[in-house]
């Protein structure tokens, strides 16, 4: 488990639709979260545990979770996209094949249920998989990942399924890569110019998705959909983890986000962006950082100001690593 004094699932609902948060992802399909979302405006992005994925090896179980997991929950909860594992391919090891072959049953019960063009699914991987790469139009995969990403991304884009990436600035900063300012979107002038396309970047967010559009581009997957599946900040356990980095990270991303144009190589791609996350998690493992990503104490005060706008529509998206207590891997 990664919290146990978190609220109740309906007080959670209540939370997020007061806070005018629209998306949701959440990392597993625990029944009582998808019930107290029933009946909201709330699209939510459910998930298969990494715990989850030898069992889903197996059509019957995948048909047998369809069926008693998702579908009495839906339509009244609006369920909109499934994620099938969590950055599994980047642990290079026997579990990464069962990525694929899962999402492929995955695939299949949805037809069943004739559910294929309303539920999108994919696998949310971390930014490991790309080659750090300068300027970005130079962006490609790491060879080390070939054997699992080439039968990916092929399978992704036989489904028009997007490519699921987690990425942090925050790490480009703590481990002394860059500037403050270029990762806070503080920066008002260049910070550089891509001597191949011309395109000048002000921000850290927008190179690295775009060393990523790059390297979907390099295979011939440049129309394929990103969502960016999380990204935020810290506000307790290194140097630059503070409550005031945090809401300026994430105030100014979403800021970004809302006024668009994209990035500077895809300025007409709409960005779909999740904050992670709803709630620090005390009991996760790891560094100090990993447990104070929250934007909201278990007790749904807030850890810092954060505006959610309605702007035209279009609204926000959280990531929740629960909504409840529930047994969660991480």
């Amino acid at each position: 488990n990664a919290n146990n004094n978190l609220p109740q699932p309906d007080q959670v609902a209540q939370l997020v639709e007061k806070q005018n948060i629209q998306y949701l992802r959440i990392y597993d399909s625990n029944p009582k979260v998808l019930m107290a979302f029933s009946n909201t405006t709330i699209e939510l992005m459910v998930g298969v545990r990494n715990a989850d994925l030898s069992a889903f090896q197996s059509q019957s179980y995948v048909d047998s979770w369809l069926r008693n997991s998702i579908l009495p929950y839906y339509p009244a909860t609006n369920i909109t996209h499934i994620t099938v594992g969590v950055e599994m391919v980047d642990s290079l090891d026997d579990a990464t094949n069962l990525v694929v072959p899962a999402m492929r049953n995955v695939v299949s019960a949805l037809k069943t249920a004739n559910l294929q063009d309303r539920i999108k699914f994919s696998t949310p991987l971390s930014s490991a998989v790309l080659s750090p790469s300068y300027p970005p139009s130079e962006g490609v995969f790491s060879s080390s990942y070939e054997n699992v990403l080439r039968p990916l991304l092929d399978f992704l884009e036989e489904n028009q399924s997007p490519f699921m990436v987690d990425l942090y600035p925050f790490y480009a900063m703590n481990n002394g890569d860059s500037s403050l300012d270029y990762v806070l979107f503080k920066s008002s002038s260049s910070i550089f110019v891509d001597g191949n396309t011309g395109l000048s970047c002000n921000n850290i967010f927008d190179a690295q998705l775009d060393v990523l559009h790059f390297a979907l581009a390099h295979r011939n997957f440049s129309r394929m959909k990103i969502i960016v599946t999380e990204t935020g900040w810290p506000t307790r356990g290194s140097p630059y983890a503070s409550i005031d980095n945090a809401q300026t990270y994430n105030t100014n991303l979403i800021r970004h986000v809302m006024d668009g144009p994209g990035t500077p190589a895809w300025p007409h791609e709409e960005l779909v962006v999740y904050i992670f996350s709803l709630f620090n998690e005390n009991l996760k493992q790891g560094p100090e950082t990993e447990r104070n990503f929250g934007i909201f104490y278990p007790d749904m005060t807030s850890v810092y100001n954060l505006v959610f706008p309605d702007k035209g529509g279009r609204s926000w998206c959280i990531a929740s690593s629960q909504a409840l207590d529930s047994d969660l891997q991480y």
